[in-house]
């Protein structure tokens, strides 16, 4: 389980950048300013990993074949029947 994100002041993780790139790489590190968190610092592999989940659009008639295929033929998992209903 991942720990919860640290805040620490923006002049704290200055004096002690080193410490908290060695946090983050176990947990996120937000920066804050005036109280208010203004970025986070992050691992490069979380980093890399939410970069991965970025979505790619595009146009229906231009997605490749295996694409169409693969949403033509889907078929949602049965624990979701539940669901029905509420369409």
């Amino acid at each position: 389980m991942t720990e919860p994100m640290l805040k620490v002041p923006a002049a704290e993780a200055q004096r002690n950048f080193g410490l908290y790139q060695d946090k983050a790489l176990t947990q996120p590190v937000a920066i804050t300013r005036n109280g208010r968190p203004r970025t986070v610092l992050i691992s490069i592999d979380e980093y890399e990993r939410l970069k991965r989940r970025d979505r790619q659009v595009v146009r229906t008639e231009e997605a490749p074949e295996e694409i169409v295929d693969a949403i033509l033929t889907a078929r949602p998992p049965e624990e979701n029947k539940r669901f029905d209903h509420e369409v």
